[in-house]
């Protein structure tokens, strides 16, 4: 089975287990698993349930999907993504972004865990993507066949739609809580950046850096997605302050402020 294939394979057999068909798809990263509580009418699909579908591997990465309603939306939430650095490759990666949009999903909503590049930007603050940087050496679209109807010489110029990012800062001032925009840095993983490579990131212009989103965000704008996304920052990048990097600490500042933060992300679905 091609990447389509396998897709619209997985597709079938949740079509099979759910009444409503969904408009919206989050893609629920480290610490933004909250969401998916707020949904109403919710009917969970397990990874495992479904033939040809990876597992997670990740700690926080539950393997679900999550079906309901944020008020008149119809909602997917994805609780666990696959990554690059877990060994599986890009095709593995996008694979649940091809599978919501054989769902009927328009608009696809990325969250992630990220560490602070610039100092401007704290522990417990969100930063709305405005653009990235692809450091993974990795593209989604390697080998796809192009065509007329989908040219994989796609432009990225406006990959994260300023509609929805407006929507999402009016949506955060509501709550008071304090978002920032900036360049978002993906890197292969998973071993956290030297104060070397963060030094480089700053030059380049990126913000935060994580290891997730931006080859999903890639396929998403090939598929004519509509793409939104979001860092939590969970801690500053190496070098930036004098801590070390501890995976526990991340997960720990992301518990702190997922009640917050779901809350937030639910009225901005919501309001789609």
């Amino acid at each position: 089975m091609d990447r389509k294939e396998r897709a619209a394979f997985i597709a079938a057999q949740i079509k099979e287990r759910i009444s409503v068909l969904p408009k919206v798809g989050v893609v629920l990263g480290s610490g933004w698993n909250g969401v998916a509580d707020l949904l109403k009418d919710k009917k969970t699909v397990a990874y495992a349930e479904l033939a040809e579908m990876p597992r997670c591997g990740v700690q926080g990465h539950m393997g679900n999907f999550v079906f309901g309603r944020a008020d008149a939306n119809s909602v997917v939430a994805m609780q666990g993504r696959f990554h690059l650095y877990e060994g599986k490759g890009t095709e593995t990666v996008v694979l649940p972004v091809e599978v919501m949009k054989e769902l009927g999903v328009e608009t696809l909503v990325l969250t992630n865990a990220a560490g602070g590049v610039n100092g401007g930007v704290r522990p417990g603050e969100l930063m709305v993507i405005s653009d990235h940087i692809n450091l993974t050496g990795r593209n989604p679209l390697e080998g796809v066949a192009a065509s007329e109807i989908k040219p994989v010489f796609i432009d990225m110029s406006d990959a994260y739609d300023a509609k929805l990012r407006e929507k999402f800062v009016a949506e955060a001032a509501k709550t008071g809580v304090t978002v920032h925009s900036g360049v978002y840095a993906q890197m292969f993983g998973p071993s956290y950046e030297t104060p070397a490579e963060i030094r480089m990131l700053g030059k380049m212009g990126a913000d935060a850096v994580g290891m997730s989103t931006a080859v999903e965000a890639i396929y998403a704008r090939y598929l004519k997605m509509r793409v939104f996304a979001v860092s939590c920052i969970s801690n500053m990048a190496a070098g930036i302050c004098a801590e070390k990097l501890r995976h526990e600490d991340v997960l720990a500042v992301l518990k702190e402020r997922q009640q917050l933060f779901s809350r937030l992300m639910y009225g901005f679905i919501s309001s789609l």
